[in-house]
Order: structure tokens, then C-alpha cells, then sequence
């Protein structure tokens, strides 16, 4: 058996929108590394300033470098047949199965992640990242936040591991399959059936009856879940008792994939999804600029004073919000109100030193900006353009007063001038609005359309 041990670089953002700056793979046979591939990325996209902070990589370093399409075909022979280990196996894979799937090839290859074999070899720890794990083992990275440097340092901690106990490896492959944890009324060869696509998914009874669903980026894997993780035990029971069959729609996005996914809670009302409530709206994002001049923000109860940028319904859903905006536009968690005290460097890799004054209020508040306008976009009539489920066709979503209000695939030769007649329309509810403010910032300004007088056209 032999180990890809791969880690990569990107500009940052999802698997879909993001792309690779820099990759490096070592060959493990077992015993040692037998061979070693290394080489920047041309991503075909602007590297954000705050990744080049990061990484050290920035544009002028990869404009004549190839792209991934010029070296896919080294890169597949590297990784086909081979374990995929990464530190965070996820966040790799996905970048690479994406970027294999654009030109033309699907990566199925076994997985193993170091950060949940060093869990069980080094149980207790505070932290699992690779910079601790590395710090605790006495292993030293000879570049942070390079392809090369961190593989090695990845190759190391894994060569470790696996020589002190190599079971773990056969035992994490096995639990990988998923088969030994399907349920008892579910055939294996269904389960061979299950795409790895993005999609909605519906758990049915021996009467045929859905009784539970959900949505996935893969959604084979999202079932396996199901029955082989730790989450909600009582349920896992349940399902596993009374599932016989899976029926599933590919969605082409994540993001329709949520939004068909609510619909369809909505429409059908399974039993073991929890039923989703209307709240109250009862807090606020607030925007000030403090006496230093950098922008900030803070979530507040709102009053009949003060109007909000934006509103949630809970704390849990204002802080995942400004997560988002956070990571995506280089924000500082302080200035946002989620410290308290100034960034450490190592763990809030989005702060470039607004909390400590070294980043400029102006630079600083031009991504604060970007923010706010994203924010004020989602609330506008809107259509938006996404990834359909095979090459010939696109999604397209309206959204009115923020809330989801007609969609359709359209074939991409029958796009007509008129798109939101074309759409079909959906009872309205106000889940869809959340999913918009959470995903717009993930949406380019080309996917979405300013509609200035939508209703006049339906």
C-alpha cells in the first residue's frame, strides 16, 4: 500500500470559486518517502492580499507558472491508486476533486486525514493543529504555509504513526467503506449507487414514506455519516432502524442544494427533521467607526433608534454570519466583537494588524466596505446564476425581499432574455432568506443581477 501525502495552497474561498497556488505530494511506501513533486500555480484568479500574507505567494510569483490543467496529467498518476492522507483530508481533497472535475475526471481515491489519526495516537491534546502537533512531537517545519514545508512536516507526523501502530491505518480505511455501518435493511449495492455529487437526499421507510431529509456537497458520504459518526446517537438509532431506501436530485451547488433542501422540508415535513420555526428577529449588526477610524462591528438587541445593516434571530446565527465575512474578507475578529483582546497572529489568520494598529483604518476599512456592499446587495430584487447539474444547463434563483421566490435549470441554448418568466415559482418562506445572507458573500458579482423591476416581468 502506498500513501500520497499532499498538501496545497490555495487563494482561499470554497473548492468551486477557489483555486490552487501551490501544490507538493511525497510518495509513501510503508516505510519512507520514495518520491517527491513540487510546484507553484498559476490559479487563474487574483491571490488575495491576505493570503499572499499568509503564504508569501503572491501574483507576480505564480502569472508564469502552469496552470492545473497543464500538469493534471502528472498530477493524476501521482494520486490514482495511492491513499490521499492530508492534515485536514477534506479541505484538500475537495480543492483537487474540483479542480479535477473541470477538466474532465472524477478523483476517487481512499482517504486518510492526520488531524483524526493523531486524535487516537495522541489523544488529550488541546490542539490538533499541525503547528502544535509538530511543536509537541519535537518536528520542525522548515517553511509554514508552503506546499513542501508543511508535507514534510505532515510526512513525518504520519510516518510516525503509522510505525507505532499501523493497524490504525487498516482500521480507518475500513471505517471509511461505510458498509459496516449501513443500516440492516439497506442493500450494499444501493448504497455503490449513492453519486458523489452535490444533491439533495431523501431517506425512505419500507412503506416507501420519506421520513427524513437532507443535502449534501457528497452526498454518498454525507449518508455514511449518518450511521458511522457520534452526532445525535438517538437519531442515528432510528434511521438505522427504519431506513430501506434512498432516492436523491443532484442540485450542481451547495447552495441549491440548501435551498431545495428547505423546500422540500417545507413541502413534505418529514418526521425526523426538525420542524423549522419562524423566530422573532431580536438582534442587529451595528457598523461604527471608532476614534481610531477603522471600521467595526458589534451584534446588539435592536431598537426603534438605531437601524441594523443587518438582523438574526439568535447570537449562534449573527456570529456564523460575521464568521463568514471574517473569513472572506480578511476581517479582524476583534474589530468585529468577536474577541476580546488582539489577534494572535498563528490562530486568526484573516487579521492583518487592524487590532494593533500596524494595517492602516483606510486599507482596513476598503474590505470592510466590501462587506457592507455584499450585505445591502443580498437585500435588493436579485437574480442569481448558478452551476447547473451537468455542463449544458445553469441554475437560476430570484430572490424577492430577500426571500427565494422562483428558480429553474435552464438549458444553456434556451436562455431567453427574459429569465425570471422563465422561472418557476415557490411558495415563499423565510428560511431561504437566511441561506442568501450567508452564502451571498461566496457569490461573485457575475452570478448576480440587480432586478430593477422584477415584477413588472412575471
Amino acid at each position: 500500500m502506498e500513501f500520497a501525502i499532499v498538501d496545497i495552497e490555495t487563494t482561499g474561498g470554497a473548492p468551486k470559486y477557489g483555486g490552487i497556488t501551490e501544490i507538493a505530494v511525497l510518495i509513501h511506501d510503508g516505510e519512507s518517502i520514495v518520491r517527491e513533486y513540487q510546484t507553484l500555480l498559476n490559479p487563474e484568479q487574483a491571490i488575495p492580499t491576505y493570503i499572499t500574507g499568509l503564504t508569501g505567494i503572491d501574483n507576480f510569483m505564480v502569472r508564469h507558472k502552469p496552470t492545473f490543467s497543464d500538469i493534471q496529467e502528472d498530477l493524476w498518476e501521482l494520486l490514482d491508486g495511492r491513499v490521499f492522507v492530508a492534515h485536514n483530508v477534506s479541505f484538500d481533497y475537495g480543492f483537487l476533486r474540483e479542480a479535477f472535475l473541470k477538466v474532465g475526471k472524477e478523483l476517487k481515491t481512499p482517504k486518510l486525514c492526520t488531524v483524526r489519526l493523531s486524535r487516537k495516537v495522541y489523544p488529550g491534546m488541546g490542539s490538533y493543529s499541525l503547528g502544535r502537533l509538530c511543536e509537541s512531537q519535537k518536528i520542525q517545519i522548515e517553511a509554514r504555509h508552503r506546499a513542501m514545508g508543511d508535507a514534510k512536516a505532515t510526512a513525518i507526523l504520519f510516518d510516525r504513526m503509522i510505525k507505532s501502530d499501523y493497524q490504525i491505518i487498516n482500521q480507518s480505511l475500513k471505517k471509511n467503506t461505510g458498509e459496516a455501518f449501513l443500516p440492516p435493511n439497506f442493500p450494499h449495492s444501493k448504497f455503490r449507487e449513492i453519486p458523489t455529487a452535490c444533491g439533495v437526499y431523501y431517506m425512505l421507510d419500507e412503506r416507501s414514506k420519506v421520513i427524513y431529509v437532507g443535502k449534501a456537497i457528497n452526498i454518498r458520504e454525507r449518508f455514511k455519516n449518518h450511521f458511522s459518526g457520534e452526532l445525535l446517537p438517538n437519531l442515528k438509532q432510528k434511521l438505522k432502524t427504519e431506513v430501506f431506501d434512498l432516492k436523491w436530485e443532484l442540485t450542481g451547488s451547495e447552495f441549491m442544494a440548501l435551498l431545495f433542501e428547505t423546500l422540500e422540508i417545507k413541502r413534505l415535513w418529514p418526521k425526523y427533521n426538525s420542524a423549522l420555526k419562524r423566530p422573532k428577529r431580536l438582534l442587529g449588526l451595528f457598523h461604527y467607526e471608532d476614534n481610531s477610524g477603522y471600521g467595526r462591528f458589534q451584534v446588539a438587541k435592536i431598537t426603534k433608534f438605531f437601524k441594523p445593516v443587518e438582523s438574526f434571530f439568535s447570537m449562534e446565527e449573527a456570529n456564523s454570519f460575521l464568521k463568514t465575512g471574517i473569513e472572506t474578507y480578511g476581517l479582524c475578529p476583534k474589530l468585529c466583537g468577536l474577541r476580546k483582546v488582539n489577534c494572535d497572529p498563528e490562530e486568526d489568520l484573516s487579521c492583518n494588524g487592524a487590532c494593533s494598529s500596524t494595517e492602516p483604518p483606510k486599507e482596513y476599512n476598503k474590505r470592510v466596505t466590501e462587506f457592507m456592499e455584499k450585505i445591502r446587495e443580498s437585500q435588493k430584487e436579485i437574480l442569481i446564476k448558478l452551476d447547473g447539474r451537468n455542463p449544458n444547463e445553469t441554475a437560476y434563483c430570484m430572490f424577492e425581499s430577500g426571500m427565494l421566490s422562483r428558480f429553474s435549470y435552464l438549458e444553456n441554448d434556451r436562455v431567453s432574455d427574459d429569465i425570471p418568466s422563465q422561472l418557476n415559482p415557490v411558495a415563499q418562506v423565510p428560511e431561504t432568506y437566511y441561506l442568501l445572507r450567508q452564502f451571498i458573500h461566496q457569490i461573485s458579482a457575475e452570478q448576480i443581477m440587480v432586478l430593477e423591476s422584477s415584477k413588472s416581468n412575471l
